[in-house]
């Protein structure tokens, strides 16, 4: 089979479920009109036009993956405050289905085992998780139960950062993107290679925002573990916020098979790479297809 259709598995667009609830909250991750309040952070203006779907259909000719935005905490809310706004996420990304798939979500206290996996075969394409429940390999024992039963529905794991610690007032405001996203991608995706594979054998699982360059740093863990990193096919990593040194970098470290297109928008722009069209194709077709699947075109 032949696989034709260029696959963006990492953008974010609000349904009006969602933006209806947080705007409920009195209290962070909360909406104001269209001003967001997180805890310890100064009011962020969105632009409505960022989470309009025909908007964003109009961008995108190809399968758009849509994900929870991780860095607002609705995951590690208390249960009963995270509720209504996972439930607004699933029931705003079923509606929206007619142009976009989407991840799961579940609360990282009282993980709804069966709901999950009721979504799963109801189309969610799989599970997303904040980078931060990931933090060290013993954290892998935390998710056991969730990475087993999405590796039995033959789905995927994405990891995307998530909320960071508050603010120092004079950090800049690109600070937590730079700093602390990149931080949390690339302890979870050391910590996966310590301690995931073993216990997961058959799990897919992909790291947003090319796991914080982690995989770059292959010698250095040769240097310090002593033995050679091993390259596994079935471990993914996309390339928002990469463009030619960080995707070269990557593939450098990985080859090609194991890299996905994934744009963050409307934070970024998909990579045009200009490693000529089989590796575009690869990028933007063959591999986020086997991701997804689990399947070869």
């Amino acid at each position: 089979m032949t696989h034709t259709r260029t696959i963006d598995i990492h953008q974010h667009l609000w349904p009006v479920e969602l933006i209806d609830e947080l705007r409920r909250r009195s209290a962070p991750p909360r909406l104001d009109g269209w001003t967001l309040h997180l805890p310890g952070e100064l009011p962020y203006e969105i632009d409505p036009a960022d989470h309009d779907p025909d908007r964003r259909r109009a961008l995108d000719a190809g399968r758009t993956v849509l994900g929870p935005s991780s860095p607002l905490g609705i995951e590690d809310l208390p249960p009963d405050q995270a509720r209504p706004l996972l439930d607004a996420w699933h029931k705003g990304a079923a509606n929206l289905r007619s142009g976009f798939d989407a991840w799961a979500a579940v609360n990282r206290h009282e993980p709804d085992l069966p709901l999950l996996k009721s979504r799963l075969e109801d189309g969610f394409v799989g599970l997303q998780i904040p980078a931060t429940w990931l933090a060290s390999p013993r954290d892998l024992d935390r998710v056991g139960e969730l990475f087993e039963l999405v590796q039995d529905a033959g789905r995927p794991v994405f990891v995307h950062p998530g909320p960071v610690p508050e603010t120092v007032a004079d950090e800049p405001p690109w600070w937590a993107p730079v700093v602390h996203y990149p931080a949390q991608m690339h302890a979870a995706w050391w910590s996966w290679h310590a301690a995931g594979r073993d216990q997961f054998p058959r799990l897919r699982l992909c790291f947003a925002a090319g796991a914080g360059l982690g995989p770059a740093h292959h010698e250095r863990f040769q240097a310090r573990a002593g033995r050679s990193f091993t390259v596994d096919p079935n471990t993914f990593v996309e390339t928002s916020s990469y463009s030619r040194q960080g995707v070269d970098a990557l593939a450098r470290a990985l080859g090609v098979d194991p890299i996905v297109v994934g744009s963050d928008r409307p934070y970024g722009e998909p990579h045009d790479t200009d490693l000529g069209d089989a590796v575009r194709i690869a990028f933007t077709q063959t591999n986020p297809h086997r991701l997804l699947t689990g399947e070869r075109p």
